[in-house]
């Protein structure tokens, strides 16, 4: 964590490609403020302030906010402006842990809400956001989080069963979070433009739903059906160590889904029993695959 205050007229930071930075345009800093909506009694960590479009109006309605940024540059730059309720700290937010964020923070009453907001660099995108749901599973209290993305990774989120963008990602985000896609914003939206539009949005954590007996295993499943999404949900479950032909046959009997549907037909409750019912039956006596 870093501390203390710097020149705050130093020059506005420029994007650096390497970071894949591409910052908001003060056009488009309120709109996405009323989309995030927030409450005056919110912590917030926002991921990635860059510049700090977003973090001076956002920490202006919130309780205390939290920027968590790896350019030392825009690091230094944050500190300079002096912005009262904000801790920046200084690091890969793929690398923090619930100590290191709640650490931030300082004592919290237990009815404070803990949120999240942030322009994600595109090329990291849905790591950090495995990253929040592994933040969120390892005891952090954060209610929801409102991010910007490359559209085409949003609508796959949003995306519903036996549609073309429907996927992993849609299945393991919306197994442990509520998603909505709440604002579309063009290129020019940011400074250098990208050259893909980009979309605003929410995830809602909760519990995964419905239970899985074991998590990681009903999530390498999912995996694994998809690496063969154009094969049948049988033929998938049997690339599975372990599952013979009469167990996946049994399996899928019981979870009541047709040997013959693809895997991007399933919605999330049939992955879950998919999974369970391997489990059940003890055929998986290998572990599933990790990736």
């Amino acid at each position: 964590m870093t501390s203390g205050l710097q020149d705050p007229t130093a020059q506005r930071p420029r994007p650096r490609k390497r970071f894949g930075q591409h910052f908001l345009e003060p056009a488009w800093v309120d709109k996405v403020v009323r989309a995030i909506a927030p409450g005056p009694d919110d912590r917030f960590v926002e991921i990635g302030p860059g510049a700090g479009a977003l973090t001076s109006p956002l920490a202006a309605l919130v309780q205390h906010l939290v920027a968590i940024e790896v350019d030392r540059d825009l690091v230094a730059h944050l500190l300079g402006r002096g912005l009262p309720n904000v801790t920046v700290v200084s690091g890969d937010v793929l690398d923090v842990s619930p100590a290191d964020i709640l650490r931030a923070f300082g004592p919290m009453p237990p009815e404070a809400r803990l949120r999240v907001a942030g322009n994600l660099p595109y090329n990291i995108g849905a790591p950090i956001l495995f990253k929040l749901i592994a933040l969120y599973e390892l005891g952090l209290p954060v209610h929801d989080a409102t991010v910007m993305l490359q559209i085409e990774v949003v609508d796959r989120i949003v995306a519903r069963p036996g549609t073309h963008d429907y996927g992993l990602l849609s299945v393991l985000l919306g197994h442990v979070a509520g998603v909505e896609r709440l604002l579309v914003l063009p290129p020019g939206a940011f400074r250098p433009a990208p050259k893909v539009t980009s979309a605003v949005l929410r995830l809602r954590f909760h519990p995964p739903d419905p239970p899985a007996r074991h998590l990681e295993a009903m999530r390498s499943l999912v995996r694994t059906l998809f690496t063969r999404r154009r094969k049948t949900v049988l033929n998938g479950l049997l690339a599975v160590p372990g599952v013979s032909r009469q167990v996946a046959v049994q399996v899928l009997h019981s979870a009541g889904v047709d040997p013959v549907r693809r895997p991007e037909t399933l919605d999330v409750a049939e992955f879950v029993a998919l999974s369970n019912g391997l489990e059940a039956t003890q055929a998986s006596t290998v572990p599933f695959p990790s990736r």
